[in-house]
């Protein structure tokens, strides 16, 4: 019999994300009445906003109807509808609980989250049980499935019914062992911005794993027209966005101006729609160029927005975009320093060259390199660290790029007196450029990323 008049409750599994949910019932005579999916009670429990887009029902008339052992490509939310059934769940992810197995009986008080990639199976133990769930994708014939014997030995699955008396598909029973069964993997990352500084050093941070994809310009534009089914986007976990445009300067003129609003906000707002409308976590890589500059401490995550030239202007307003995507992540940084022409390389030449050069000494910061930045994006997505904004930039004392130039000819073995601080306007007076306005003051507090485990590296030369 339904138990009536349980408590909205959730407890967790040894397969991790496999979650059961006690459901309140209220009955009578009459019959019953439960809240089936409450998005708002489910997620306060702990329960992930899923966002399914599906309800699908099944029926099975005779007790003892087994189903087989199917780990499917997207989240399923699963509860009886009325009967009862058993159900097994068998994890297929790839990881250290690949073949872990729960089992629990369900009946229209209890349902269960089975996240994508654990295996589910269920044998009615009524006649005329109908369960329910609802999916977060729609259903396709040619989804990746993955399978798994229903009486395999290593799984021991201790069906309240013996297989050898229910009701079982041929196909089901042609299921391979857990030996023969492929792990699945993650859900896909996708790299924007492969080949730039951050998109070297996040291929360094996370190899050629097979569910990690790199692209550009040349294999995803983000202003073509058919970006929305230009790939299967439900398969995607995550975009890391390490595209942007970021020549400052050119900025200011017409051309850049029109470039720089291209690359950094409208391709911006085509990634927000479709990580939006496929439940993707989208990472942004913001810049201190949103501020103004003006404050005597460190920029906090929530410190006005108050951009002087284009290209912060642009940057802020992607900002704006992306916080709009339930899933996001802004990692605002600093003076990025990364493979290939840099200021430190830049410095270094000098010095080597025997040139002394004029350097800014009164805009203050912290150097950051790409590989921090790779490494603080792996660590928030790999905690599940809190969606939102964090700064994330090298640690150590701020300096001036008057003190970093010197700190360089120190390290090469030059006399750091070589380098002569001058103000930002003395250095611009005499460029042939028009010159974008910079934040004096570009240092970013840190303690909203440390709080979540993570420090960067001492970065002070």
């Amino acid at each position: 019999m339904t138990e009536y008049g349980k408590q909205l409750g959730v407890a967790e599994t040894n397969i991790p994300g496999l979650l059961v949910f006690d459901l309140p019932v209220h009955g009578d005579s009459r019959g019953w009445f439960k809240e089936n999916w409450q998005r708002e009670k489910m997620t306060a429990l702990g329960l992930a906003d899923f966002g399914p887009v599906q309800n699908n029902i099944s029926f099975n008339d005779a007790v003892g109807t087994t189903r087989g052992i199917h780990a499917e490509p997207w989240d399923k939310w699963v509860s009886v509808a009325t009967g009862r059934i058993f159900g097994a769940w068998v994890d297929l992810r790839e990881g250290p609980t690949f073949g872990a197995v729960y089992t629990t009986e369900l009946d229209p008080s209890k349902a269960i989250f089975v996240p994508r990639g654990v295996g589910n199976s269920y044998q009615t133990l009524e006649p005329d049980t109908a369960y329910t769930y609802l999916v977060n994708d729609h259903w396709s014939p040619d989804a990746a499935y993955s399978f798994l014997n229903l009486a395999d030995e290593t799984a021991a699955i201790e069906w309240p019914i013996p297989l050898a008396d229910v009701e079982i598909s041929a196909k089901d029973l042609a299921h391979p062992r857990l030996a023969d069964v492929t792990p699945i993997p993650p859900k896909k990352i996708l790299v924007l911005g492969a080949n730039g500084q951050l998109g070297r050093a996040l291929r360094a941070e996370y190899g050629d794993a097979p569910h990690i994809e790199y692209a550009d310009r040349s294999t995803l534009d983000l202003a073509a027209t058919d970006l929305v089914s230009a790939r299967r986007w439900r398969d995607y976990g995550t975009i890391i966005n390490a595209a942007a445009y970021t020549t400052v300067d050119l900025a200011e003129t017409p051309e850049g101006r029109k470039d720089a609003w291209a690359a950094n906000v409208t391709g911006v707002a085509a990634l927000a729609r479709v990580a939006t409308e496929n439940g993707i976590t989208l990472v942004h890589v913001s810049s201190d160029y949103v501020f103004d500059g003006t404050l005597d401490r460190p920029y906090r995550e929530d410190d006005a927005i108050c951009p002087l030239g284009v290209y912060g202007q642009t940057k802020a307003a992607g900002d704006a975009v992306v916080s709009t995507v339930p899933r996001h992540y802004i990692i605002r940084t600093s003076w990025v320093i990364g493979e290939g022409n840099n200021f430190v390389r830049t410095m270094a030449s000098l010095a080597e060259r025997g040139i002394d050069p004029k350097v800014v000494d009164d805009q203050i910061g912290r150097l950051t390199f790409t590989d921090d930045i790779a490494r603080g994006i792996r660590h928030l997505l790999e905690t599940g660290a809190d969606y939102g904004t964090y700064n994330l930039s090298g640690g150590g004392e701020p300096q001036s790029w008057a003190d970093i130039a010197r700190g360089v000819f120190s390290a090469a073995g030059h006399d750091p007196a070589r380098v002569t601080g001058v103000t930002t306007v003395a250095y611009y007076a005499s460029a042939d450029i028009v010159a974008s306005p910079r934040p004096a003051m570009s240092v970013l507090d840190l303690a909203k990323i440390e709080r979540t485990g993570f420090r960067a590296k001492d970065r002070t030369i």
